[in-house]
């Protein structure tokens, strides 16, 4: 029989990352050891009181039913967990909406608010789910750049008015995934006035909420005043946590957004596995230390790893957040082809930043995802290469 996929399928073509990940498998069977920081997925298991509460949990006889929302213990614990980290009120039962991982409502959300040719206002580069949220829906695109002489924030004054004013949806990412930027209270101010003005939703993607180094704590939007009128925000438990594959996250803030997307969702899937969200719980109720560990982590292999470059003659910014490094490449490359080659000549893996939208040209993403001694031994293979050699280095002091 023939087999005919539907329209909508053709804006779903083979990746940088799929064409990436076969290389490496090549390159793997041809004897090679590949250095991966290309996917942005916790190396290590969740501590062990979370694991505990899991193991507990699955042993019960009366956990495997449909759990179709979350429970009053896991909407509870959110809404604790905001106003002991951020200082933010939250109705556990109108404001909280369990989502099957942060991927899922961030591809699902576009659904309940924009339609076809609907304009979603979006981060370059940004982070690839919310292209295919919009796809989804059949909306339009429009790119806000993210730049160095800007701090990588967008700059909303740039936006045409026409623009705005047919905007359904505004999706941020502090700190973001590529680029590990952070939001100023100035900004999000900025960011509520411009929704307000022109009647935009915001989604602020707040996945790395944990992850911040040197006392500098990322702020939370709905943290202020009058965010919560337009917005909402979407936590994670795959990084802050190390529970990637658990597949369990939520959306919070405007009553009438959740109350939306919980619409869809109750049509979409049958909620998260009981003992997923017990282990959630435990770990917003009991997690601060582990946190407090976990950023020291990152932060030495931030640490050895920029540092580390910075000695072989590349100098790259360190980020004060996420799980990435955002690296401006040497002069005379383009992103794709100093990638490749990385990944040809010094066995390192990374993701070049124009697969992240067109500002991402001249950029890599390197992910903080292997332990100190192969970031050094990166940093080895990529001095042993002479990559840097023939190239003049640009410079992000």
């Amino acid at each position: 029989m023939t087999i005919t996929l539907s329209k909508k399928m053709d804006l779903f073509k083979a990746s940088i990352f799929t064409e990436l990940a076969e290389h490496k498998q090549r390159k793997i069977a041809g004897g090679e050891q590949i250095i991966d920081l290309s996917i942005g997925s916790p190396d290590l298991p969740p501590p062990d009181f979370i694991t505990k509460a899991l193991a507990d949990e699955v042993q019960k006889n009366d956990q495997y039913g449909y759990t179709l929302t979350g429970t009053e213990q896991f909407n509870d614990a959110v809404a604790h967990y905001y106003k002991l980290a951020h200082n933010v009120e939250l109705k556990a039962a109108e404001e909280v909406l369990l989502v099957m991982g942060s991927q899922d409502g961030l591809v699902h959300l576009p659904l309940v608010f924009a339609n076809p040719g609907d304009i979603i206002l979006v981060p370059d580069p940004g982070y690839t789910a919310y292209e295919t949220g919009i796809a989804l829906a059949g909306a339009e695109p429009y790119l806000m750049p993210l730049k160095k002489e800007n701090e990588f924030l967008p700059d909303l004054s740039k936006i045409p008015a026409d623009v705005a004013e047919k905007a359904k949806l505004m999706i941020l990412n502090f700190p973001g995934n590529p680029v590990p930027a952070m939001a100023t209270a100035s900004f999000f101010n900025e960011v509520i006035a411009f929704a307000k003005k022109y009647s935009i939703i915001v989604l602020h993607d707040f996945a790395y909420s944990e992850l911040y180094y040197e006392n500098k704590k990322p702020i939370s939007f709905l943290s202020l005043p009058g965010a919560k009128d337009v917005g909402v925000e979407m936590g994670s438990f795959s990084k802050n946590y190390n529970m990637a594959g658990c597949r369990i996250g939520y959306l919070i803030g405007n009553k009438a957004v959740i109350e939306a997307v919980g619409k869809l969702k109750s049509n979409l899937d049958f909620g998260v596995f009981l003992p997923i969200q017990t282990a959630a719980v435990t770990a917003l109720r009991e997690g601060a230390s582990f946190c407090i560990e976990s950023r020291k982590m990152y932060e030495e292999r931030r640490d050895i790893l920029i540092d580390g470059l910075s000695e072989i003659g590349w100098n790259v910014t360190k980020p004060e957040g996420g799980m990435f490094v955002w690296a401006e490449i040497p002069k005379g490359w383009t992103s794709t082809e100093f990638t490749y080659a990385l990944l040809d000549k010094a066995n390192v893996m990374v993701i070049p930043g124009n697969a992240f939208g067109p500002t991402g040209e001249g950029y890599v993403r390197i992910a903080l995802v292997q332990t100190v001694e192969k970031l050094k031994e990166a940093v080895y293979n990529i001095k042993k290469s002479g990559i840097l050699n023939s190239f003049q280095l640009s410079s992000t002091k």
